[in-house]
């Protein structure tokens, strides 16, 4: 296993899916950037409540990194070229809208600050 922290784009937006057992979970996919110029595609899904809610409130295109199980695969075109992905299992998703919110929180909690 491979545990992996990845950063790219949402493509779509991502779906809310229940499972055999009444499991809920999210699914979406991933437009990371490579060196070459090129992308890779990581399907997504999750489980936790906090990775669900972080996914589903994004729209196509938003910016996300997410931390999880990665496992690396290639797929295979109509026309026969090779090209890799990735499934991720992500345990946590993170957006700028959690970064400020964080900033505030902790700017709130720890009182006033003072710049040396």
């Amino acid at each position: 296993m491979i545990e992996g922290l990845v950063s790219g784009q949402l493509a779509g937006t991502a779906e809310m899916r229940a499972g055999k057992n009444e499991t809920q979970y999210a699914v979406a996919k991933v437009r990371v950037d490579t060196v070459g110029g090129e992308n890779i595609l990581v399907n997504v899904i999750a489980f936790s409540t906090e990775a669900c809610k972080a996914l589903l409130a994004l729209d196509d295109g938003d910016v996300l990194t997410m931390a999880g199980n990665l496992t690396p695969k290639v797929w295979t075109d109509k026309q026969g070229n090779t090209k890799p992905v990735m499934d991720m299992v992500a345990t946590n998703v993170l957006t700028v809208y959690h970064i400020s919110r964080k900033r505030a929180e902790t700017c709130l909690s720890s009182g006033p600050h003072t710049v040396a």
